[in-house]
C-alpha cells in the first residue's frame, strides 16, 4: 500500500512540476483561445435614393431573437432547487410568451412562441427581424433570450425602380449581398467594411471587464443617388403597365430622359418586380428580374427615320420645303418596298415625308446620303454600341457592319429594319436631336456619398457632336408634322401624342417581327414604338416607348399606337413640372397643295 501511495505522490508531483514547466506555457494559451472572442462588427450598408434625396433602399437594424430551451429549463430547476420562490420553468414560458404578445402584438403567435420553449431542442429562434426597441425591451427582463443582430433591407416603394435598383439577400453570415441591378453593380461600395474587436469572456458569456482589445471600428457603406425621379418612375410604371395590359401586348418599356444632360429620370418595364416581398416569391409570380430597356434590343421601325432626316439636312441634300413626287413603292438594293398605305405619285414635301412615315420617301433620301455616310450616322447616333450606362446586361443592340451590306441590307436600315436597339438606345437618338445635336451617353448614378459626407459625382460623360445646332432645330421643327392633326393630307401619323399648348416633336414606327416558321417578316406581329421631345421648343424631357405585340391601343381602343401613352406621360409631366406653354408655330406643310 505504501509502495502505491509513493507511486501516486510520485506521479502527481510529476504531472504538478509538468504543468508549472512545460505544459503551463501551452495549458495558458488553451485557456486563453477558450475564453477569447474575436467579433466582428458589421458595417450598414448605404441607402439608395432618388435624385431629391427620396429614399429607394436603406437598411434597418433589426434582432433575431433566440434561446436554448433545455438548457434554460435546467436552470430554472437548479434555481428552485436553491430558492422555492424562484419561478418555474412553466411560469417563465407563461411570463415569456406573455411580454412576446404584449410588445410585438400580433406580429407573433402566441402558441408558436410557447411551443417553441417547450420543446426538448437546444439552439432554436423564437422571433426574427425584431424592432432593435422592442427586442431591448424583451432582452431587458429575460435575459436568456439572445439578440443577434440582422439588417434588414427596406424598400418603402416597393417595386419602385425595381429593375434599376434591383435586390439584395443574406449571405450565410447574415450581411447584405446585391443580387442585380445598382445594388450588385455598386455592391462594394454600399456595403462598407466590417470592423472587428477582442475580448475575453465569461463563464456566462458576458465580457470580462478591461479585456477590450483590437478594436477595428466598421466603415459604413456609401449613400448612392441615382438620376431617377421617384414621383416620374413611379408614374411612368404604371403607364407601362396598364399599357401593357390594355393592348395585350407581350411587353412593354418606356425610357424618360433629360434632353440637356441624359440622365435616366425614369425606366420602366411591364412585369417587375417587388424586392420587398421577396426575390423567391417574386420569381414564382413570374415577375421579369431583368432590365429588358437596356438589356432586349427590338427592330424599331420608322422610328429610326430620325436619323436619315438628320444626315440628309446635315449633308444638305434636300431641304423641310423640298418637293418629292413620292411613287407607292421603290426599287432599291433588289427588292420593293412600298408605303404602308396605297397612292399613286404625291407630291410629300421633305417634312412630309417623315410626317407622313413615308418608306418610299425616306428610301428616295437615303439614295442620296449613300451608303458610307449612312453607315457612319448610324454609328454617330450610338447605335451598335454600348452606351455605357452603369447597368448590367446591356445590349449594344446590331447594326450590320458596311462591309457585310448586302441584298436588300440599305433599302431595310433607313425605314427601321434589319437593324435592332435598346428602348434607352432610341431614347438616346432623339436625345440628340433635343440637345442641339450633341449626344450625350446616359448615366443612371448621380454620385456616391461616403459616411463622412464626402461627395463622389459621378462625371458626366463628354458629349459627342453628331449634328450641328442649326441641323437639330430644324430637325426638331419638321418631326413636328409627326403629330400635326391635319387637316386631311396635312395630318402626320401620331396626333394622338399631341399636347394642347405645347409643341412636340416625335415620331411613330413599327417594326416587323421575324415570324419563325418561315424565318421571314411577320405580317401580323409588330414591335410598336414612339419617342418624342417635349417640348419641340424649349427641349427639356425625351420619352421613348416600346411594345412588343400589341393588339389594341394602349387604352383598349382600336390601332396600335404608343402615341397616346407619350401624351399621357408628357401631359403628366407638363403639369407636374408646370411647364410653359409653347409659342405658337406655324402649321407644316407635308402635302404640297
Amino acid at each position: 500500500m505504501r509502495t502505491i501511495f509513493a507511486i501516486i505522490m510520485v506521479l502527481s508531483l510529476a504531472k504538478l512540476l509538468w504543468v508549472q514547466t512545460i505544459g503551463g506555457n501551452e495549458l495558458a494559451a488553451r485557456a486563453e483561445s477558450q475564453r477569447q472572442v474575436h467579433e466582428v462588427l458589421p458595417a450598414t450598408r448605404g441607402s439608395i435614393v432618388d435624385l431629391n434625396g427620396d429614399p429607394i433602399a436603406f437598411t434597418r437594424a433589426a434582432r433575431d431573437l433566440s434561446i436554448q430551451p433545455d438548457v434554460e429549463e435546467r436552470n430554472a430547476e437548479e434555481r428552485r432547487e436553491l430558492d422555492s420562490t424562484a419561478p418555474t420553468w412553466d411560469e417563465l414560458v407563461a411570463d415569456i410568451a406573455d411580454e412576446f404578445e404584449a410588445v410585438l402584438g400580433d406580429s407573433v403567435d402566441r402558441e408558436e412562441i410557447e411551443a417553441k420553449l417547450e420543446s426538448d431542442s437546444g439552439f432554436t429562434y423564437l422571433v426574427r427581424n425584431v424592432d432593435v426597441t422592442d427586442a431591448n425591451s424583451i432582452t431587458e427582463k429575460f435575459p436568456m433570450i439572445g439578440a443577434e443582430r440582422v439588417d434588414i433591407r427596406e424598400y418603402p416603394g416597393g417595386a419602385l425602380g425595381a429593375n434599376v435598383v434591383g435586390a439584395t439577400t443574406q449571405s450565410d453570415e447574415g450581411t447584405l449581398i446585391g443580387l442585380q441591378g445598382i445594388e450588385a453593380l455598386l455592391n462594394d461600395e454600399l456595403d462598407g467594411e466590417e470592423g472587428r474587436q477582442t475580448f475575453d469572456k465569461a463563464q456566462d458569456n458576458t465580457m470580462i471587464p478591461g479585456t477590450l482589445r483590437n478594436v477595428s471600428e466598421p466603415q459604413d457603406g456609401d449613400n448612392v443617388r441615382l438620376t431617377l425621379d421617384a414621383d416620374l418612375q413611379w408614374h411612368v410604371q404604371k403607364s407601362i403597365q396598364s399599357a401593357k395590359d390594355m393592348s395585350g401586348a407581350d411587353n412593354a418599356s418606356a425610357v424618360v430622359l433629360d434632353a440637356k444632360t441624359g440622365e435616366v429620370r425614369a425606366m420602366a418595364n411591364d412585369n417587375t418586380f417587388n424586392p420587398a416581398v421577396g426575390i423567391g416569391e417574386e420569381l414564382e409570380r413570374g415577375a421579369d428580374l431583368g432590365n429588358p430597356a437596356v438589356t432586349s434590343p427590338f427592330e424599331p421601325g420608322s422610328v429610326n427615320k430620325l436619323i436619315t432626316a438628320a444626315a440628309a439636312i446635315e449633308m444638305g441634300v434636300t431641304d423641310p420645303d423640298e418637293v418629292h413626287t413620292v411613287d407607292g413603292s421603290i426599287q432599291m438594293e433588289g427588292v420593293t418596298v412600298s408605303d404602308a398605305w396605297e397612292h399613286g405619285p404625291t407630291p410629300y414635301t421633305t417634312t412630309g415625308i417623315f410626317g407622313k412615315s413615308s418608306n418610299v420617301g425616306t428610301l428616295m433620301l437615303a439614295q442620296r446620303i449613300g451608303k458610307e455616310p449612312y453607315s457612319e450616322y448610324l454609328e454617330k447616333f450610338g447605335l451598335g454600341q454600348k452606351s455605357g450606362i452603369a447597368l448590367s446586361g446591356e445590349s449594344p443592340g446590331l447594326v450590320p457592319d458596311l462591309q457585310n451590306w448586302q441584298g436588300g441590307t440599305f433599302a431595310n436600315l433607313p425605314i427601321g429594319q434589319g437593324l435592332s436597339m435598346t428602348t434607352l438606345q432610341m431614347a438616346g437618338m432623339f436625345q440628340t436631336i433635343a440637345n442641339d445635336g450633341v449626344r450625350v451617353p446616359p448615366r443612371v448614378v448621380a454620385e456616391r456619398v461616403g459616411p463622412d459626407g464626402d461627395s463622389h459625382v459621378t462625371q458626366r460623360p463628354e458629349g459627342v457632336r453628331v449634328v450641328s445646332d442649326e441641323t437639330a432645330t430644324t430637325v426638331r421643327d419638321m418631326f413636328r408634322s409627326v403629330v400635326q392633326p391635319g387637316p386631311g393630307a396635312q395630318a402626320g401619323t401620331g396626333p394622338q401624342a399631341a399636347i394642347s399648348g405645347y409643341q412636340v416633336s416625335g415620331k411613330t414606327g413599327t417594326g416587323q417581327k421575324i415570324d419563325p416558321a418561315c424565318s421571314c417578316y411577320s405580317n401580323s406581329d409588330y414591335w410598336i414604338t414612339f419617342a418624342g421631345i417635349l417640348p419641340a421648343d424649349d427641349p427639356r424631357y425625351v420619352i421613348a416607348i416600346m411594345l412588343d405585340a400589341p393588339q389594341r391601343g394602349v387604352h383598349g381602343e382600336g390601332g396600335e399606337s404608343a402615341a397616346p401613352l407619350f401624351h399621357d406621360i408628357a401631359s403628366w409631366l407638363v403639369t407636374r413640372d408646370n411647364i410653359p406653354p409653347s409659342a405658337p408655330a406655324p402649321e407644316l406643310v407635308l402635302q404640297a397643295r
